[in-house]
């Protein structure tokens, strides 16, 4: 296997070892793997039909010269899912979702840890000292206990104490430390000094980057089989060219991932297997977003956030130094834009994630996703874009904070009760899990997608009791007999539209004030807009439903 680290400053070229942190020229930090790519552009993609997909099958892309069999866990090789339903309700069709929660500790830290101690056994290195808001450590923890190495792992005391106890459980030693993360590296780093031990340097350690760059190298060939190839090729082993994403976006903290996995498009680039490389789009959380301040400012240079205000304690990277600098220059030149979202967008955000596409991402992750909720209404995302999504780990468990207080109903049964329940009695105890009085509503569209829709927006907002009509007549029958709360209506539909169901509604005494909102696909023309004036309390566009004036809308009538 043929490859040398380059130092990003001064460009000179040096045999790869774990330990040798610092370019032995210019004494840079940032140094970065460079391959054969002409070589590897003839053999890898006639090869790649014959291996598991899984991380390794990049192997001649990868710093492990010989890749020990006994150390892997299934890492990498995640799926790409399309997310149908998040298509519909933001309208735009083409979002997929790269599920990095399937790695072997439920986060895409996995593929760093996986390729760092495989390094780390392979140069004989037995000890080991990480900083970690929570994932590194526990990614690091279970593959060195594989590997037999000692884990020494630093890491905040706002770390969710399940946490703590998992990195324990695999043997490593914890360190809490009380402070913020920056000031845990400190530690962890004069701790390393002291001892001389190896330490992981983030963004400056050579296998984290080069790991990350797999998920773009999968991304490349999943997203060519669901979408088809993008063109023609001059590469002789590959007659046609992978396809890219418009758009990548992850959450960020200290920024190591969007680093890698440009680094990633860039090679396949380089080597012709696609033709362009997606445009990055970093989310931060907005309590601590040094990134996006610095981006929104025009500076090429991020200043510290020195008192993080955000629960998201795992994205609290207050100072991400030079890596800003890179990822700023890489998000310039692909097109793409640094954004940030509160706490409260990110927890909603794993609710409806969670409620339309069954997918429980951590608040890490949700912040992608909110992400991409504001980017698709700024319109900086467009309709005709496909979007990759990193759902970058797992939530477990689920913090109070974040479902509330009255995420379960209680079934309460008497002692006496144990043995033989009266069907009264358990009928009274029932009555307490779906109370009876809900607020109603019922959803009027002939488009059974567009339904399912409505219906699962609402069922991830609140307890609503629903109901469904797939015409006009059928609607009317429907309020008659179910005596909605709220009616949402949509304009065009056959045998009978919405603009004479809403007729019949205000002709009927028992109907009249119910209220409606309308959603419609069709651009109205001024008589039909003054035709729904006084009948109705809002009027929406599909393609829009996830907008806050939908749900405060919905909320107001039936509050």
């Amino acid at each position: 296997m043929s490859f040398e680290i380059k130092c990003v400053d001064c460009g000179h070229a040096a045999p790869f070892f774990p330990t040798s942190n610092t370019c032995p020229r210019c004494n840079s930090q940032w140094r970065e793997a460079v391959y054969d790519y002409d070589s590897i552009a003839e053999t890898l993609p006639g090869l790649l039909g014959e291996r598991q997909f899984d991380l390794w099958r990049y192997r001649e892309l990868l710093p492990v010269r010989s890749p020990n069999p006994a150390l892997k866990m299934g890492e990498g090789g995640t799926p790409l899912i399309q997310a149908v339903n998040l298509g519909m309700m933001l309208g735009c069709p083409n979002i997929f979702i790269k599920d990095e929660r399937q790695g072997p500790t439920s986060s895409f830290k996995d593929r760093q840890a996986a390729v760092t101690i495989a390094a780390l056994k392979e140069a004989g290195i037995t000890e080991m000292v990480a900083a970690s808001t929570g994932n590194v450590a526990i990614s690091y923890s279970a593959y060195a206990a594989r590997a037999g190495i000692k884990l020494w792992a630093f890491v905040t005391s706002l770390v969710p104490a399940v946490k703590m106890r998992e990195i324990a459980l695999y043997g490593s030693q914890v360190v809490k430390v009380t402070g913020s993360y920056d000031q845990a590296k400190q530690v962890a780093a004069e701790f390393a000094r002291q001892r001389s031990l190896y330490q992981d340097t983030g963004a400056r350690t050579i296998t984290s980057i080069e790991a990350m760059k797999t998920i773009a190298f999968e991304i490349v060939e999943q997203i060519s089989t669901l979408l088809g190839p993008a063109g023609t090729s001059s590469t002789k082993k590959q007659p046609t060219r992978w396809r890219t994403p418009t758009w990548y976006v992850q959450s960020v903290s200290g920024g190591m991932g969007p680093l890698g996995i440009a680094k990633g498009f860039d090679e396949f680039l380089r080597m012709g297997f696609i033709d362009r490389v997606p445009a990055l789009a970093p989310v931060q959380a907005e309590g601590c977003a040094p990134m996006v301040q610095a981006w929104k400012q025009g500076r090429e240079s991020a200043e510290p956030v020195t008192d993080p205000r955000t629960r998201i304690e795992t994205l609290a990277t207050g100072d991400p130094g030079r890596t800003y600098t890179l990822l700023n220059n890489l998000v310039r030149k692909t097109g793409g834009v640094f954004e940030s979202v509160t706490d409260e967008e990110a927890f909603r955000a794993m609710h409806v994630l969670a409620k339309m596409e069954g997918i429980s991402a951590e608040p890490a992750a949700a912040v992608a996703f909110a992400g991409l909720f504001k980017l698709v209404r700024l319109g900086v995302i467009k309709p005709t874009d496909s979007v990759v999504v990193n759902c970058t780990g797992h939530t477990m468990p689920a913090e109070p904070y974040i479902l509330g207080d009255n995420w379960a109903r209680n079934v309460i049964l008497t002692s006496e009760a144990s043995e033989n329940i009266p069907q009264e009695g358990l009928l009274a105890a029932l009555s307490n899990v779906a109370p009876d009085r809900f607020a109603r509503i019922a959803i009027v569209d002939d488009s059974p997608d567009v339904r399912k829709l409505i219906r699962r927006i609402l069922q991830s907002q609140g307890d609503f009791t629903l109901f469904e009509a797939t015409n006009g007549r059928e609607a009317l029958e429907l309020v008659d007999k179910e005596n909605p709360d709220l009616i949402v209506l949509d304009l065009m539909m056959p045998e009978m539209d919405g603009f004479s169901v809403l007729d019949a509604l205000k002709a009927k005494p028992a109907t009249a004030n119910i209220p409606v909102i309308v959603v419609t696909a069709k651009e109205l023309t001024t008589d039909e807009k003054n035709r729904l004036k006084g009948q109705i309390q809002a009027l929406m566009q599909k393609g829009d439903f996830l907008s806050d004036e939908f749900l405060e809308e919905v909320r107001s009538l039936v509050g």
